[in-house]
C-alpha cells in the first residue's frame, strides 16, 4: 500500500481512518466475521453491496478472514515464533513486488 500510517490508523480504529466509505463497510464486516460470524445477516451483505463491493469480493474477504483465522490458530498451537516488525517489512516489500507465488 505504500502508507504505512494508513494501516496503523486502520488497526487503531478503522472508523478514523482515511479509508474511504467503501473500505470501512468492508472492514467493519470482516470484524464481524472475526467476533460473531453466526451472526452475519442478509442485512450484512445487502450493507456491503450498497458500499459497492459484489458476492465474489464478499467471498474472497470471508475467505482471507477465515484462512487467516485458520493459520494463526495454527502457528500458536504449534509454537511457532512471531516475526518481528521489520521482518513482516521486508515480507511485505517481497510480496508488493513479487506477488504471492513463487517460481
Amino acid at each position: 500500500m505504500g502508507d504505512e500510517e494508513l494501516v496503523w490508523s486502520v488497526l487503531r480504529d478503522v472508523e478514523t481512518s482515511k479509508l474511504d466509505e467503501k473500505h470501512k463497510a468492508l472492514f467493519r464486516f470482516v470484524g464481524k466475521v472475526n467476533r460473531d460470524s453466526p451472526r452475519i445477516a442478509p442485512e450484512d451483505i445487502e450493507a456491503l453491496h450498497g458500499a459497492g463491493w459484489d458476492d465474489e469480493a464478499v467471498y474472497f474477504a470471508i475467505t482471507v478472514c477465515a484462512l487467516f483465522n485458520f493459520y494463526n490458530r495454527w502457528i500458536d498451537a504449534a509454537g511457532v515464533h512471531a516475526l518481528s516488525d521489520e521482518a513482516h517489512r521486508q515480507g511485505a516489500k517481497r510480496t508488493a513486488l513479487h506477488g504471492y507465488v513463487r517460481k
